[in-house]
């Protein structure tokens, strides 16, 4: 057995500190520029044409990002499809309300991509995703930003990988912060991130906890708005289908906006997870602030989003560029 010391130890983390970072240092926002130079108008377009189809791309697509990013890094590991020896991210617990909409935005944009000659099989399916998310917040009234390119993909994707990964629903702020912490996030990049929860849905399951059987003292979380509760109550009652759906913000759930943050002003987050973030003290001020003044919560996601794209990349020959996203080459 080796013994390491404190010096020895300090190394190692430096050294993991500086891979990470050498890896992330690698992405430019003119990647592309060389070889295929309107790669992000071609995917703005796909994905437009996507929302017109059906508004839930934009939630859809988020999501798919995020859950990419914080199992294995952002390499689009979370496409790839299963096969008889491999059961993949996408097939984990976890992972089975993606909705399909998310998928499909990355596929038909990357279709529109390779179908440009001189962009066939030259832009990740990692970076299209990348590109996806900016578009489809910025669609949804959110800010424009730039994106940093350049990731391969992954060369690896397990359900078993998922494990741990991702926040649940049940999440109080200790558990949150250390989640995020793990992917080099801070707890103001958490709230940030968590700003999100301004568009798209979640299943009554997620929240029958809060509504009916929350502890030993109350039935329902004492935290939760009264006539929310009553709201909630009326689209969930106990008997429903769980795949039923509601709005993760009751009020301008297909707008990007700050409203998530003034709903947890009210009692109206949704999640466990989303309401402790006004509950607890120490985050309670950030919520305030970016509740008051929504341009400074867009400058706060803008960063927060730019720092969520660096985690876990792969550049160079740590990963390639897939001909199919939902298959291995």
């Amino acid at each position: 057995m080796v013994v390491m010391n404190k010096t020895n130890l300090l190394l190692l983390i430096l050294s993991l500190f500086l891979a990470i970072n050498l890896s992330s240092a690698q992405l430019r926002g003119d990647f592309y520029a060389g070889t295929c130079p309107n790669v992000e108008q071609i995917v703005r377009n796909a994905v437009q044409k996507k929302i017109q189809q059906t508004f839930t791309t934009i939630p859809a697509t988020l999501r798919l990002y995020f859950h990419d990013c914080f199992v294995n890094g952002c390499d689009a590991s979370v496409m790839i499809a299963s096969t008889n020896t491999n059961k993949a991210e996408k097939d984990h617990e976890d992972n089975l309300s993606l909705a399909g909409d998310g998928f499909d935005t990355v596929i038909k944009a990357k279709e529109a991509v390779d179908a440009v000659p001189n962009c066939r099989n030259k832009v990740s399916c990692a970076d299209i995703l990348t590109m996806a998310t900016r578009d489809v917040v910025n669609l949804a009234g959110g800010p424009q930003y730039a994106v940093e390119l350049g990731r391969r993909d992954g060369l690896s994707s397990s359900a078993s990988s998922v494990t741990g990964k991702l926040p649940k629903p049940t999440f109080d702020l200790n558990q949150l912060n250390a989640l995020f912490a793990e992917n080099g996030l801070s707890p103001n990049d958490m709230i940030a991130l968590s700003g999100a929860h301004t568009l798209g849905f979640a299943h009554c399951t997620k929240v029958f906890n809060r509504l009916y059987n929350f502890n030993k003292t109350n039935n329902v979380d004492p935290t939760i708005n009264k006539d929310y509760v009553t709201e909630l109550k009326a689209s969930c009652p106990q008997n429903i289908d769980p795949r039923v759906a509601i709005n993760m913000d009751p009020n301008t759930p297909r707008q990007f906006d700050n409203v998530y943050y003034k709903n947890l002003q009210q009692g109206k987050g949704l999640f466990t997870s989303d309401q402790v973030l006004f509950t607890d003290s120490r985050s309670k001020p950030t919520v305030d602030l970016w509740a008051n003044n929504g341009q400074l919560f867009n400058q706060a996601f803008i960063s927060s989003m730019i720092k969520l794209g660096r985690v876990g990349v792969k550049t160079g020959s740590n990963g390639n560029i897939r001909r199919d996203c939902g298959a291995f080459n």
